[in-house]
């Protein structure tokens, strides 16, 4: 499937669930590869925050996202209409903290998008393939987590609050469920003892009947129902007995558990890609969703790393040999660390290093242990990243390469004597001024051996 947006802006006018303050809120098309970003225009400098897992801030009774001073709440709503939806790419305007809480469901976000129609881009999405099953229990809330390989995407909601009124309850999404109408109208619920605790965190002030199921255990006192009664801005709420304080009733048995798989869906739209896989979560919450957003965004990133390996044939003969980079780079021995460059773009560049028991510094480095030094992994790297920017200049002979920066080195496996190295260097940005910001990462085989983001200056060399 390829990437999606929305066909024109969306208008919402409503109250935040937490807040109570009153927002505007547009959604606006974008481009491809923009994904889901809000923009807090009531701000200074109108900051934008990225819906991104690793944004997160907070995960109390709602999913809040932060950037600097820019703070969003209450977005899982919004972001689960839209990952339901497949829209991968849209701008939110926002003029408040939190998005309107509607009627506690997702039902109206979905509505509205349907009504003025999504846009397919000519990009296509990104899918997190599940290849290996994961289990693990969150050591933040208790929840139980599962994934597992599927051939679409598949969730499995289990509550159970120990409570006489709210039992044990599932729900489950697949391919073939209907969000729109089997969980976009599924409301967020509370317990009526918990509102007071909620009230203390001065959470809930937009709350009231009208955009959460409230249920009943124990009657309370009058006095504690008169201050509910207060804080939802009503006269009328008469608790008499366990059960439903809502009019009306459930619009399904399972309400809450559908509810629940509503806010996962939106919490994994974090992970800003589609997933292929099973999740199943007994105890679901914001903080646990969250957390397993965050794992997954991780795997994607190294199953992107992985599936970009470099083809390496030592038969093949190469775009530049030890000879041709020795007349780019001011490296020489026992400092030129690379042998051949296999593959050249505009925009990465592969090289070649074979380690071998003869290589200087095993003479001094773990003797009898021999490992290449993980610095001189990054230096090998980047005299392949040097490669690459001395490219785009035409007297490479003339220039030099320097670091400035060395940002999230990660080591991960030994490279040891016999192994050859293939160092791949992707540009993060158009070189500028000179300034080359490179992603580097080394492979052995089919292995992630180390990475780096580099960022170097061309310079000119003095006469």
């Amino acid at each position: 499937m390829n990437q999606r947006t929305l066909n024109k802006e969306i208008e919402f006018k409503g109250k935040g669930l937490h807040t109570g303050e009153t927002v505007n809120m547009v959604l606006k098309p974008t481009t491809a590869n923009q994904g889901i970003k809000f923009q807090r225009i009531d701000l200074e400098g109108q900051p934008i925050v990225l819906a991104d897992a690793l944004n997160v801030s907070s995960t109390v009774r709602n999913t809040t996202i932060k950037k600097g001073e820019a703070i969003v709440s209450t977005i899982e709503h919004l972001l689960s209409a839209l990952y339901a939806l497949h829209i991968d790419n849209v701008l939110i305007e926002i003029d408040g903290p939190e998005v309107p809480i509607q009627d506690g469901s997702s039902l109206n976000f979905v509505n509205s998008i349907l009504e003025v129609g999504i846009q397919e881009l000519e990009k296509e999405q990104e899918v997190l393939v599940i290849r290996n099953p994961i289990h693990y229990v969150d050591e933040d809330t208790g929840s139980e987590i599962s994934v597992f390989p599927a051939e679409g995407f598949e969730l499995t909601a289990m509550i159970d609050f120990d409570s006489k009124i709210l039992g044990l309850q599932y729900a489950n999404f697949n391919a073939y469920t209907d969000y729109v109408k089997e969980v976009a109208p599924a409301r967020t619920f509370v317990f009526l003892h918990e509102l007071t605790q909620l009230m203390q965190y001065d959470l809930v002030k937009g709350g009231g009947l009208d955009n959460a199921v409230v249920f009943v255990e124990e009657v309370p006192e009058q006095e504690e129902i008169d201050r509910i009664s207060k804080s939802f801005g009503r006269e009328d709420i008469q608790v008499e007995k366990g059960g439903i304080l809502n009019k009306g009733g459930l619009k399904f048995e399972n309400e809450p558990a559908r509810h629940k798989l509503l806010d996962m869906i939106g919490d994994l739209a974090l992970v800003g890609k589609q997933i292929q896989g099973r999740i199943i979560v007994t105890k679901p919450g914001h903080t646990a969703n969250v957390n397993l957003a965050k794992r997954l965004k991780l795997l994607f990133r190294e199953q992107k790393k992985l599936k970009g390996i470099p083809t390496y044939d030592p038969s093949d003969s190469p775009i530049y040999d030890v000879v041709d980079i020795s007349k780019k780079l001011p490296h020489r021995f026992p400092f030129l660390l690379i042998d051949k460059i296999i593959e050249l773009t505009s925009e990465h560049v592969v090289g070649v290093k074979n380690v071998t028991f003869n290589e200087q510094y095993f003479q001094g480095h773990f003797p009898n242990n021999p490992v290449m030094p993980g610095v001189l992994q990054i230096e090998a790297m980047a005299q392949t990243g040097g490669i690459l920017a001395l490219s785009t200049v035409e007297d490479p002979e003339n220039w030099d390469t320097y670091f400035l920066k060395i940002d999230k080195a990660k080591f991960k496996r030994k490279v040891v004597p016999g192994d050859a190295i293939v160092f791949k260097l992707d540009l993060l940005a158009p070189i500028r001024r000179g300034i080359v910001t490179m992603q580097g990462t080394a492979y052995v085989g089919n292995n992630i051996v180390s990475e780096a983001e580099l960022t170097a200056q061309i310079v000119r060399r003095p006469v």
